[in-house]
This record gives structure tokens, sequence and C-alpha cells, in this order.
């Protein structure tokens, strides 16, 4: 292939680029869980204390599992619903005013734009540059 980078080098990247925001957004919330959960309960989030437990376990699962390429297709999936979902709840800029509605509606549509590059991810897959998950045959396991 005679491109700039190959389309392994660029899934790769993608990965590594996309996981940062869950990692340092999860590690934020796992480090100072009493902010997290005061978020949670200023955005209205259902269960605030359960909530932040939950996107501390989906933001570094997932962002790590992106990062090192395993099941790349369904967690990149998954962490596309869960922007939009996340953006729906934390970033619900149509109920404000003013400078908060603005910048509330970046945040928003930012989720929405990582949700696209998260599906098209889902699409392409991991590329070479991964760990894959091995499966044995039941047979192997059995015997």
């Amino acid at each position: 292939m005679n491109t700039f980078l190959s389309r392994d080098a660029m899934l790769l990247a993608a990965r590594s680029l996309l996981a940062v925001l869950f990692l340092v957004m999860g590690w934020g919330k796992l480090t100072d869980y009493s902010d997290a959960v005061a978020y949670m309960a200023q955005t209205h989030a259902p269960f605030p204390q359960l909530s932040a437990l939950i996107a501390i376990a989906v933001e570094l699962g997932g962002g790590l599992a992106l990062a090192l390429g395993v099941l790349t297709s369904p967690i990149a999936a998954g962490l596309a619903l869960y922007s939009i979902v996340t953006g729906l709840i934390g970033h619900h800029f149509w109920t404000m005013d003013g400078a908060l509605r603005y910048d509330m509606s970046i945040h928003f549509y930012k989720n929405v734009s990582i949700a696209g590059g998260l599906l098209a991810l889902s699409a392409a897959g991991a590329g070479r540059y991964a760990l894959r998950v091995v499966r044995r045959p039941a047979a192997a396991i059995i015997g």
C-alpha cells in the first residue's frame, strides 16, 4: 500500500485517540468519585451513585478495550450509544439559555460526533495492530 499511513496504522491512531477521552474521563470520575456523584445528581441522572459507578466502568473498561483493540467492533458500538445517552442526560442544551445553552450545545454535538467516529471504527474493526480474543473450539475445551 503506497499511502502516507497504512489503514492499520490509522485504525490504531483512531482507537488510541478515541480511547483517550474515555480513559481520562473515567479516571477523573474514579479519583474524584464524590464530584462525579455530585455532577450526576446535578444533571438529574438516575441513581447518581450507581450512574457514577457505571460511568467509571464503561469509560475505563471501554477505553482500555479500545486502546488495546479487544472486541473493538462491539465495544465501539456500545460506546457510541453511551456517548449519545450521556449527551442527552448531561448536555441537554435545549433546556438552557444564554452562554450555558451555547456551551452545552457544543458538548452535545461533540458527543454526537464522537459517536459517529465510534460507529465508523465499529464498522472498520481494530486493524492489524490489536490484541485478539482467541476462542478455542468446544472440542478442545472438553477434550
